[in-house]
Protein backbone atom coordinates (compact mmCIF):
# COMPACT_ATOMS: atom_id res chain seq x y z
CA UNK A 1 0.00 0.00 0.00
CA UNK A 2 1.08 3.40 -0.93
CA UNK A 3 1.08 6.56 1.54
CA UNK A 4 0.30 10.09 1.23
CA UNK A 5 1.17 12.37 3.92
CA UNK A 6 -0.01 15.48 4.87
CA UNK A 7 1.39 17.05 7.76
CA UNK A 8 0.82 19.97 10.01
CA UNK A 9 -2.62 21.17 8.81
CA UNK A 10 -3.73 23.89 11.34
CA UNK A 11 -6.81 25.00 12.53
CA UNK A 12 -8.90 26.79 15.24
CA UNK A 13 -11.78 24.59 16.96
CA UNK A 14 -13.75 24.79 20.23
CA UNK A 15 -13.27 21.56 21.59
CA UNK A 16 -13.13 20.22 25.08
CA UNK A 17 -14.31 19.61 28.03
CA UNK A 18 -13.76 22.99 30.15
CA UNK A 19 -15.82 25.95 29.14
CA UNK A 20 -13.05 28.11 28.55
CA UNK A 21 -11.86 25.81 25.81
CA UNK A 22 -15.29 25.66 24.06
CA UNK A 23 -15.50 29.62 24.23
CA UNK A 24 -11.97 30.93 23.50
CA UNK A 25 -11.13 28.13 21.19
CA UNK A 26 -7.38 26.84 20.55
CA UNK A 27 -5.21 25.56 17.72
CA UNK A 28 -5.19 21.95 16.81
CA UNK A 29 -2.75 20.57 14.21
CA UNK A 30 -3.52 17.13 12.40
CA UNK A 31 -1.27 14.99 10.45
CA UNK A 32 -2.46 12.38 8.03
CA UNK A 33 -1.18 9.19 6.51
CA UNK A 34 -3.57 8.16 3.59
CA UNK A 35 -3.31 4.55 2.47
CA UNK A 36 -3.80 3.68 -1.28
CA UNK A 37 -2.67 2.43 -4.32
CA UNK A 38 -1.32 5.40 -6.33
CA UNK A 39 -0.33 3.30 -9.46
CA UNK A 40 -3.51 3.80 -11.96
CA UNK A 41 -2.46 7.37 -11.22
CA UNK A 42 0.93 7.27 -12.02
CA UNK A 43 0.49 5.06 -15.08
CA UNK A 44 -1.74 7.64 -16.14
CA UNK A 45 -0.48 11.17 -14.42
CA UNK A 46 -4.04 11.18 -13.57
CA UNK A 47 -5.43 13.36 -10.55
CA UNK A 48 -8.47 11.50 -11.05
CA UNK A 49 -7.40 8.14 -10.23
CA UNK A 50 -5.60 9.22 -6.49
CA UNK A 51 -6.78 11.03 -3.83
CA UNK A 52 -6.36 15.10 -4.15
CA UNK A 53 -4.94 15.98 -0.68
CA UNK A 54 -6.09 19.46 -1.46
CA UNK A 55 -9.30 18.48 -1.07
CA UNK A 56 -8.43 16.32 1.62
CA UNK A 57 -7.05 19.00 3.85
CA UNK A 58 -9.86 21.91 3.85
CA UNK A 59 -12.55 18.84 4.30
CA UNK A 60 -10.17 18.04 7.56
CA UNK A 61 -9.68 21.86 8.48
CA UNK A 62 -13.73 22.20 7.89
CA UNK A 63 -13.79 18.49 10.59
CA UNK A 64 -11.91 20.73 12.94
CA UNK A 65 -13.65 24.15 13.16
CA UNK A 66 -16.46 22.37 12.91
CA UNK A 67 -19.30 20.98 15.78
CA UNK A 68 -17.28 20.87 19.34
CA UNK A 69 -16.48 17.55 20.66
CA UNK A 70 -14.99 17.06 24.37
CA UNK A 71 -12.33 14.77 23.29
CA UNK A 72 -9.97 14.87 20.68
CA UNK A 73 -10.29 11.31 20.37
CA UNK A 74 -13.80 11.86 18.79
CA UNK A 75 -12.58 14.77 16.65
CA UNK A 76 -9.71 12.01 15.25
CA UNK A 77 -12.74 9.66 14.29
CA UNK A 78 -14.20 12.25 12.57
CA UNK A 79 -11.59 13.07 10.45
CA UNK A 80 -10.64 9.30 10.07
CA UNK A 81 -14.63 9.00 8.69
CA UNK A 82 -14.20 11.97 6.51
CA UNK A 83 -11.06 10.70 5.09
CA UNK A 84 -12.34 7.50 4.20
CA UNK A 85 -15.30 8.66 2.08
CA UNK A 86 -12.78 9.35 -0.90
CA UNK A 87 -12.75 6.60 -3.22
CA UNK A 88 -9.79 4.72 -3.43
CA UNK A 89 -8.42 5.46 0.38
CA UNK A 90 -8.13 2.57 1.69
CA UNK A 91 -6.61 3.19 5.19
CA UNK A 92 -5.94 6.09 7.38
CA UNK A 93 -3.54 7.24 9.88
CA UNK A 94 -4.75 10.34 11.49
CA UNK A 95 -2.49 12.29 14.82
CA UNK A 96 -4.48 15.24 16.59
CA UNK A 97 -2.18 17.51 18.43
CA UNK A 98 -3.29 19.62 21.03
CA UNK A 99 -0.34 22.09 22.22
CA UNK A 100 -2.29 24.25 24.26
CA UNK A 101 -3.85 21.54 25.97
CA UNK A 102 -5.09 23.06 29.58
CA UNK A 103 -2.14 21.26 31.62
CA UNK A 104 -0.85 22.89 34.84
CA UNK A 105 2.45 21.34 34.19
CA UNK A 106 5.19 22.03 31.74
CA UNK A 107 5.01 20.34 28.23
CA UNK A 108 5.37 20.18 24.77
CA UNK A 109 1.98 18.32 22.93
CA UNK A 110 -0.86 16.00 23.48
CA UNK A 111 -1.49 13.77 20.62
CA UNK A 112 -3.91 11.25 19.95
CA UNK A 113 -3.17 8.64 17.09
CA UNK A 114 -5.67 6.29 15.63
CA UNK A 115 -5.58 4.14 12.65
CA UNK A 116 -9.16 3.32 10.61
CA UNK A 117 -9.51 1.17 7.55
CA UNK A 118 -12.49 0.18 4.89
CA UNK A 119 -13.92 -2.90 6.31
Amino acid sequence: MDRVALRGLKARGHHGVFPKEREEGQTFIVDLVLGLDTRPAAADDDLAKTVHYGIVAEEVVAVVEGEPVNLIETLAERIAQACLKHEGVSEIEVCVHKPDAPITVPFDDVTVTITRSRV
